[in-house]
């Protein structure tokens, strides 16, 4: 019954070998996967690997024969280009179950295909062509995997798909018959630790043409001491590959292992590679080094045909010691030519943003992080605590402040916590309190057993926070943790009596106009290029503000952005009873008036910066940011 109703009508031989990788998924258990960074490539994520990286030069390249009018030369220039691809050879440095290889193959031999196609005008008997009329082969294909199994896989797919390619090259050439069994063919497949081989024993890089994969996403606090210790190895005697992500690693082998010659690399990654941190740690090294971007697929969601499917944000780049005339950037489903790429994808020059203690521009707001209480929470309150003090002790109501976090500000429409803040009250004017010193003792002893040094030179002052960093006047609020999904961080202009906590980066002495330009798109813009991440949230930290660079502005935009400032605030108060989590989450559409006063708010600091409204994209915008930024670093 299961032979005749579910595979009957069915062709086992069109089945094509890249599934195996979907099934050898299937057979890990999550934890496996997770260690080993296993993410599969569909094979549509392949093909924005392959095409620009070389596909789509060879089908153009393939167009142009097939219009040469006269008959011998067109021969001439086929067989020519048949051998070419014959000789193209490529590596996958961590090629899993062989989906990257396979699927090259399968594409190489089927444009050979059409190339025999071309060369014979159709079907035709073989006649005095005793030779084999196929020339590329899987023996051009190269992989190191450190899984034993994945390495059978791909050996096995590779030798499928080279049966499915000699039928369909028997289709086109009637007469010719070679036997593919028995197996023959040799699968250049190393099992081996790719960071720890020496690529060179695989295959000559005189003989290489290119490098391509999806090397293991492993975050760089989810590294094993073994994998630690590969990237030190690699990136010596740098110490870069302390702090970056593992799948780095293939980038900085691959860029050492192409040095003088002609092998270009295509990789798939975790975007984490090109934000934050990581753009002056590993492409500030890349790109001094002489490395150029030829082309890139900005974020994109991952796409696997495994069933459970990876929830991971990715990039793909393209790179070499040669630079292509154009370079090609892909942005969603639009393809732009662009002059240069830089390390965070973008068509700008190169900038590699550093931390700094004060702003690239003259005169800007400080910005700090907030003010930590280390105090075992006996500094903290809830509503129901004020209370009680308040009433048993009216004195306190001076020194009881509403104190935020992030997750308080973003999701609680009321004030739903409260410190002690003595800032600048003497605390023996309180001894009578017992309650109150209780607190302060169960302080000074939680901080004097701190392993901390800092927190413990601290217990001599048991009401006071560890720092005190919160302003004396105005300032904005900016959560440090938001999430990936918003258009903009919802932000707070707040006035001094409400306390900040560490989790919070704050622009001290800040205005209406500050809050205007950090709320705008541009900033927020600017910020998801720049910033780093947790998981897919975004990382504020001063860095993001003191690199922004501001343009000379005149009174009039100033006094425009105030107002459209203002009127955010003003849009936030008609909706009372919603927290900003709320208003600023996928739903910001169901908050029209809000939604209209970012608006107003965004194109007022546009037109302040001279940009065109209508035909900036963000990718423009924030290219010509960097245009800025680099200006502004030149000058200093």
């Amino acid at each position: 019954m299961l032979l005749e109703n579910a595979s009957e009508d069915f062709n086992c031989r069109d089945i094509s070998p890249t599934i195996f990788e979907a099934v050898f998924e299937s057979t890990l258990n999550p934890e496996t996967r997770r260690t080993g960074g296993m993410h599969y490539t569909s094979i549509e994520n392949i093909h924005k690997v392959i095409d620009p990286l070389f596909l789509d030069d060879l089908k153009s390249e393939f167009e142009e024969i097939k219009k040469t009018k006269v008959q011998k030369i067109k021969y001439k220039k086929l067989d020519d280009f048949q051998d070419k691809l014959a000789e193209l050879t490529f590596l996958d440095p961590a090629c899993g179950s062989g989906n990257f290889l396979t699927e090259t193959y399968l594409s190489l031999r089927h444009l050979e295909n059409e190339v025999i196609k071309e060369k014979i005008g159709g079907q035709i008997t073989l006649g005095d062509e005793a030779h084999n009329p196929i020339k590329v082969s899987i023996q051009q294909f190269y992989g190191i995997e450190i899984n034993d199994f994945a390495v059978t896989v791909a050996k096995t797919a590779l030798w499928i798909a080279e049966s499915q390619m000699l039928e369909e090259t028997k289709n086109i050439v009637y007469g010719f018959d070679d036997d593919f069994l028995p197996l023959k063919s040799y699968v250049n497949i190393t099992e081996g630790n790719a960071l720890r081989i020496d690529w060179k024993d695989v295959v000559p890089p005189e003989k290489l043409s290119y490098i391509m994969g999806n090397p293991p996403f492993i975050g760089q606090a989810m590294r094993s001491k073994e994998q630690a210790n590969d990237m030190q190895d690699v990136f010596y005697p740098s110490k870069a590959g302390g702090k970056l992500d593992y799948v780095s690693a293939w980038f900085k082998k691959a860029a050492d292992f192409i040095i003088d010659t002609k092998i270009e690399v295509a990789f798939v990654s975790s975007n984490s590679i090109c934000q934050g941190e990581s753009v002056n740690l590993l492409w500030e090294l890349l790109l001094n080094s002489g490395i150029i971007i030829n082309f890139a697929h900005t974020t994109f969601k991952w796409i696997s045909e495994a069933k459970e499917q990876a929830a991971v944000m990715c990039v793909i780049v393209g790179f070499s010691y040669i630079e292509r005339k154009e370079k090609l950037l892909f942005i969603e489903d639009e393809k732009k030519v662009v002059s240069h790429i830089n390390g965070y994808l973008k068509a700008a020059p190169d900038i590699f943003i550093k931390n700094r203690s004060k702003s690239i521009n003259k005169g800007l707001a400080k910005v700090v992080q907030g003010s930590p209480p280390a105090d075992d929470k006996k500094l903290q309150l809830n509503k129901e605590e004020r209370e009680f003090f308040i009433k048993k002790y009216p004195k306190l109501e001076k020194v009881i402040k509403p104190f935020l976090g992030s997750s308080e500000f973003l999701n609680n429409v009321e004030y739903p916590r409260f410190c002690f803040w003595f800032d600048k009250e003497n605390p023996a004017d309180y001894t009578d309190i017992p309650e109150l010193l209780e607190r302060f003792n169960s302080i000074r002893e939680y901080r004097k057993n701190n392993k901390v040094d800092r927190i413990r030179k601290t217990a001599d002052t048991p009401w006071l926070f560890t720092q005190n960093r919160q302003p004396s006047t105005n300032y904005i609020f900016i959560p440090r943790h938001s999430s990936g999904e918003r258009r903009y961080i919802p932000m707070g202009y707040m006035s001094a009596d409400i306390i900040c906590s560490d989790a919070v980066v704050l622009v001290d002495n800040a205005t209406l106009f500050d809050f205007g330009i950090l709320s705008s798109n541009i900033h927020n813009a600017w910020m998801r290029t720049i910033c780093g991440r947790l998981k897919s949230d975004y990382r504020y930290s001063p860095s993001i503000y003191y690199n922004f660079p501001m343009p000379k502005l005149t009174e009039e935009s100033k006094k425009m952005i105030e107002k459209t400032a203002q009127g955010i605030l003003d849009a936030r108060k008609l909706y009372k009873t919603k927290t900003l989590a709320e208003m600023y989450g996928r739903q910001m559409y169901l908050y029209p008036e809000l939604k209209k006063a970012h608006r107003d708010n965004d194109r007022a600091v546009m037109k302040a910066y001279g940009f065109s409204i209508k035909d900036m994209s963000e990718e423009e915008c924030v290219s010509e940011l960097m245009k800025m930024y680099k200006e502004l670093s030149d000058e200093k």
